[in-house]
C-alpha cells in the first residue's frame, strides 16, 4: 500500500498550506481515503481524480475530520453530466449535520451514499478496514487498514483523534504503521481535553510492535523538534512528523 499525506493539520493552524486531517490510502489500483477535514479536498483533488475513490471513511464526526465532504458533494454534483456518487462510512449522524448546515434535507444523499461505521471490520474494494472505538467523542474510532488478499503484509493503523493510547494497541499487528494524533505533542495534556501527546503515541506504536510512527495533528505553536523527540525517546522504530504532501510505503 501506498500512503499519501492529504492533510496533517490539527482544528486550527498557522502553519501554511495546512489543511486538516486526511490521509489517501492506495493498493491494486483503488484509493480509500481516511477522514476530509478543512482544507483538504483542493489537496485530494490535485492528487487525485475525487470521484475515482472507493471511498471515504471519517473516523468520527469532529468539522477538522469531515468538511470537505461538502466540496467533494458540490464536485460531484456539478462537475459532472450526469452526476458522479461516493460512497462515505461514517459514524451515525453525519447526513443530518450536512443537512443540517445547509438547511437543505437531501443535501448529502445528493451526490453521497452514506454507511454507518460501526466496530469490526468490513471489505471496500480490495482493503481490509477494522474499525474500533476510542477515547474521544461518544463514537470515535480508530481504524486498520490493509490489502484483503495479503492478510500477513503490514498494515495501516490510524488513530484519528483518541484521548487513551492503550485504545489503539489492540488494533496494531506487529510491522504496522501506527498514524497517530498527538495534539499536544511533547506538552501534558488539559483536562478534558481528550488527545495524544507524542509520549502517549510512541508507548502505543512501542506496545503494539509497530515498525514505524507517523505523527500527525499537532497543534499550532508547540515546539515539534521537542515533539519529535519525545516520541523518539519512547519508541525505538522509525518515528516522523508528517506534513502535507508525504508518501510512504506501508
Amino acid at each position: 500500500m501506498e500512503l499519501i499525506v492529504i492533510g496533517a493539520g490539527p482544528a486550527y493552524t498557522d502553519r501554511r498550506g495546512a489543511a486538516a486531517a486526511s490521509f489517501l490510502v492506495s493498493a491494486q489500483g483503488a484509493a480509500l481515503l481516511l477522514d476530509l477535514g478543512q482544507g483538504a479536498f483542493p489537496n485530494l483533488a490535485s492528487t487525485m481524480e475525487p470521484s475515482e475513490l472507493a471511498a471515504v471513511v471519517v473516523s468520527h464526526l469532529h468539522p477538522d475530520h469531515f468538511i470537505d465532504l461538502v466540496p467533494l458533494r458540490h464536485y460531484l454534483k456539478w462537475q459532472f453530466a450526469p452526476p458522479r456518487r461516493i460512497s462515505v462510512v461514517a459514524p451515525q449522524g453525519l447526513t443530518e449535520r450536512l443537512d443540517a448546515l445547509h438547511a437543505s434535507p437531501g443535501f448529502t444523499d445528493a451526490s453521497l451514499d452514506v454507511s454507518r461505521l460501526t466496530e469490526g471490520t468490513r471489505r471496500i474494494g480490495p482493503f481490509e478496514v477494522t474499525a474500533r472505538r476510542v477515547t474521544h467523542t461518544e463514537d470515535s474510532y480508530a481504524l486498520r487498514v490493509s490489502v484483503a488478499s495479503e492478510p500477513t503484509a503490514p498494515g495501516l493503523v490510524y488513530s484519528g483523534d483518541c484521548g487513551r493510547a492503550a485504545d489503539l494497541v489492540p488494533l496494531i499487528r506487529p510491522g504496522d504503521t501506527l498514524l497517530a494524533e498527538a495534539s499536544f505533542g511533547a506538552e501534558r495534556v488539559p483536562p478534558g481535553a481528550s488527545h495524544l501527546t507524542t509520549a502517549d503515541a510512541a508507548h502505543a506504536a512501542s506496545e503494539g510492535r509497530a515498525a514505524r510512527l507517523l505523527i500527525t495533528h499537532v497543534l499550532m505553536g508547540l515546539d515539534r523538534g521537542k515533539a519529535l523527540a519525545a516520541a523518539q525517546a519512547a519508541f525505538s522504530g522509525q518515528v516522523r512528523l508528517v506534513t502535507e504532501g508525504d508518501r510512504f510505503t506501508v
